[in-house]
């Protein structure tokens, strides 16, 4: 169960103090009295009673019926008013860019999509993205002053401090593109930058509340293969913000062995469950996915032609024979089960090796190309966990799917504003000169 920070009786710390209440309240969709305020967040009563009548104010919280607890006047109950402020996600996937409109609570209120530009001319994508959220705002009729900030969820690498998304692999013609400060003159709200697997595990934490596990591993299953940590309640970014990649761990790939970078059976992890490839598999194996679209390879070889060119129509069509596959395994396809199956273990047996280095008790699986194969893949994921000869742990290890679905990393990029602005920080009671 996830623990509620603490607040502080100083008059020079009555912001921290208000995210440390906000985020209680967020915390309890049944709300709070202020003694019961008082009493997770240590404040003393008449801090908590300051603290939310500047809340109540700016329409954060709101009061919301009383309970009687005992002797004594009724206790009036504070809740989350969270149509009072909103966040925007946005995605940048090889295929697509997704776009999402978060609530206070992290309720998705409105999405749209727009196709990948390319990064020729960098001041065309930051007029694409800035186009998109401006709609995404407008149509949902919300102000704009309601709007908290943007985030972004990008392929990696990039550099935080900059705002730069440097060369994603799967993102060729992207280079040292200047996307956070363009983007925050462009549309006028405050911008952030993260790498997608971070993103969705911050909104993986984000969103669980009280249910967030302490420490757990984040699989993210898109273009790439990545897997994002939380320990102690806090992801792990790295020195550069960068961490993530999981590509690379060598791991039996049983039946889908055969990778470039492999020796006999086994081989990069990264290389087995590459979308393109499993598509091509899938096809050798009798399934006709996007027969006649015209779609090529953009997994594992980095989506690049021999000039160096992004093959987009590849990306988008490998995307549209994943879908293909989706409905074959819904439908009871046996083949289109059983790769599911492979890949799904090929990515267990990578997972075992992160569960035995951090000790961690839970994995949660997510992703744009793992929601779509999750039901028959998932089971085959969990029990190469498990049941793996190689699990040093001895305590359960819990592996389930993400609750987000395949907008997961647009929806951690909301929730990277709204972390930003609801969730206390201990450095925000440092003395600054």
């Amino acid at each position: 169960m996830a623990e509620h920070r603490r607040g502080a009786n100083l008059p020079s710390i009555g912001g921290f103090n208000r995210t440390v209440v906000l985020d209680a309240v967020r915390r309890s969709p049944d709300g709070l009295s202020r003694v019961e305020l008082a009493a997770r967040t240590g404040l003393s009563a008449q801090t908590v009673s300051n603290v939310t009548r500047f809340l109540i104010e700016a329409g954060m919280i709101a009061e919301s019926g009383t309970v009687v607890a005992g002797r004594g006047k009724p206790r009036t109950i504070l809740r989350l008013e969270a149509a009072s402020r909103y966040a925007v996600g946005v995605h940048v996937d090889p295929a697509v860019v997704t776009y999402v409109l978060l609530d206070l609570a992290g309720t998705v209120v409105a999405s749209t999509t727009t196709s990948t530009p390319t990064a020729d001319d960098p001041s065309q994508v930051v007029r694409t993205v800035a186009g998109a959220v401006d709609r995404l705002v407008t149509e949902a009729q919300i102000d704009v002053d309601a709007v908290l900030g943007v985030g972004i969820a990008s392929p990696g690498p990039i550099d935080v401090d900059a705002g730069v998304v440097l060369d994603p692999p799967f993102l060729p013609r992207w280079r040292d593109v200047p996307l956070r400060d363009a983007l925050a003159e462009a549309t006028g709200y405050p911008v952030l930058l993260e790498k997608d697997v971070t993103a969705a595990v911050v909104g993986e934490m984000f969103l669980a509340g009280e249910s967030s596990a302490r420490n757990f591993a984040f699989v993210y299953f898109g273009t790439g293969f990545g897997v994002g940590l939380v320990v102690d309640h806090e992801p792990v970014r790295g020195v550069g913000s960068n961490a993530g990649d999981a590509g690379h761990i060598m791991v039996d790939q049983g039946t889908l062995a055969g990778t470039p970078d492999g020796a006999g059976s086994r081989g990069e992890v990264g290389a087995a469950v590459a979308p393109d490839r499993l598509v091509e598999i899938a096809r050798a194996r009798g399934l006709r996915l996007g027969v006649g679209d015209g779609s090529g390879g953009v997994g594992a070889s980095g989506g690049a032609d021999a000039s160096g060119a992004s093959d987009g129509a590849g990306v988008e069509g490998v995307d549209r024979a994943w879908d293909e596959l989706a409905a074959a395994i819904e439908a009871g396809d046996p083949t289109a089960i059983g790769l599911a199956e492979e890949a799904g273990a090929v990515m267990g047996r990578a997972v075992v090796l992160i569960v035995n280095l951090l000790d961690i008790d839970r994995v949660v699986f997510g992703g744009p190309f793992w929601s779509r194969i999750a039901s028959a893949a998932l089971p085959a994921a969990r029990a190469a966990i498990v049941g793996s000869e190689l699990l040093v742990p001895k305590h359960p290890v819990v592996v389930d799917e993400s609750d987000r679905g395949a907008d997961v990393a647009a929806v951690g990029a909301a929730c990277l504003v709204l972390d930003a602005a609801l969730s206390p920080r201990a450095s925000a009671l440092l003395i600054r000169r």
